[in-house]
Formats: C-alpha cells, sequence, structure tokens
C-alpha cells in the first residue's frame, strides 16, 4: 500500500514537473527564493502594527519567529528520520526530470520545509486578522499555494513532501495563532 502511494507521488511529481516551461522558470525560481517574501513580511508587520499596537506585534514577531522555528526544526526532523530522497536524488527519476535549480540542496526531502514555513505563516496571519483585513486569507493563502508548488516545479520535492509541509504549517499556523491571541488577552491594550 505505501509502495504504491509513493509510485503514485512519483508519477504525479513527473506530471507535474514536465508542465514546466523555460518561459516560467524565471516565475518559480523568484516564488521559491525565501528573500523574495520581505515586501509581504514588511507589508504583515505594518498591518499588524496598525491593527494591534506596538505590544501586540511584538507578541505577534515572537510568535512568527518560534512558528518558523518549530516548523522548520520538525521538517529537519522527518528529512533525516524518514530519509526519503528528493526527486533529484532519486536515480529512478533523476534522469528524467526537470531541475530548474543549479543544485538540488540535501538529500532528504519528507517533508518541506518552504511549505510548512509558507503555510504556517499565512495561516497565523489568516486567523490573526480575521475580520480585520479583507482578502488578507485569501490573498496568504494563493502565496503559500505559490511557494509550496514551486517546490515541485523546480524539482526538489514531491507532492506528497509538499502536502504534508502544508498540512503541518497549517496546523501549526493555527496553534500559534490560538496562542498569540491568548497572550493578546493577558497582555490587554
Amino acid at each position: 500500500m505505501l509502495d504504491q502511494l509513493l509510485q503514485y507521488d512519483k508519477d504525479l511529481f513527473l506530471f507535474l514537473n514536465g508542465l514546466g516551461t523555460p518561459t516560467w522558470d524565471g516565475f518559480w525560481m523568484f516564488m521559491t527564493k525565501t528573500r523574495n517574501s520581505f515586501p509581504l513580511y514588511v507589508l504583515l508587520l505594518y498591518l499588524s502594527y496598525k491593527n494591534f499596537g506596538w505590544k501586540k506585534t511584538g507578541v505577534i514577531l515572537v510568535s512568527v519567529a518560534l512558528l518558523i522555528t518549530c516548523t522548520d526544526q520538525l521538517s529537519n526532523f522527518f528529512k533525516y528520520g524518514v530519509g526519503r530522497l528528493r526527486p533529484c536524488h532519486d536515480p529512478e527519476i533523476s534522469e528524467i526530470m526537470r531541475l530548474v535549480k543549479s543544485y538540488c540542496g540535501g538529500k532528504f526531502g519528507y517533508f518541506s520545509a518552504h511549505a510548512a514555513n509558507s503555510f504556517g505563516p499565512a495561516t497565523f496571519f489568516t486567523v490573526l486578522f480575521c475580520g480585520k483585513v479583507r482578502y488578507m486569507g485569501f490573498i496568504l493563502m494563493i502565496w503559500a499555494c505559490l511557494v509550496a508548488y514551486s517546490r515541485i516545479y523546480i524539482g526538489v520535492h514531491f507532492p506528497l513532501d509538499v502536502f504534508t509541509g502544508a498540512v503541518v504549517g497549517l496546523v501549526f499556523g493555527w496553534l500559534f495563532a490560538k496562542l498569540a491571541i491568548f497572550a493578546f488577552q493577558k497582555i490587554g491594550t
């Protein structure tokens, strides 16, 4: 059963990765680079201050830092614990897939830290800004999906790696948002 699931995952990866074209490579490389999300994070910082003030923005900064630390470290734990090869290191498919990057990354890829670290903050701020900033949740979830899909497109993660990372990000993002809201109640206005 697990072998069949992993084979479906490889087949889906080859299909999705094979849809890529040199015309779109630059866009997906842009989406996959963490530093390119910096303007979004600056906007979220500004909106946090505008909607919650300095004290609560401090709680938000600490919460997001802990959120990303947790999802990132959990991803590393799973990568080395599970030991599933990245597609670009998998001898069964590495010769027939598209690798858009000049390098493949670490040997193991389950689960995607990029997916977890984009869906985590997206969920966190969606919960926090619910009813405060119109369309914020929609925009953040689209951004998280684009970042997550970029990992398949460029050839460094299987769909199951990305899906698992997204679920981990969603769960941890929700949990940390609820903890931040609880902290808001303790510090008052």
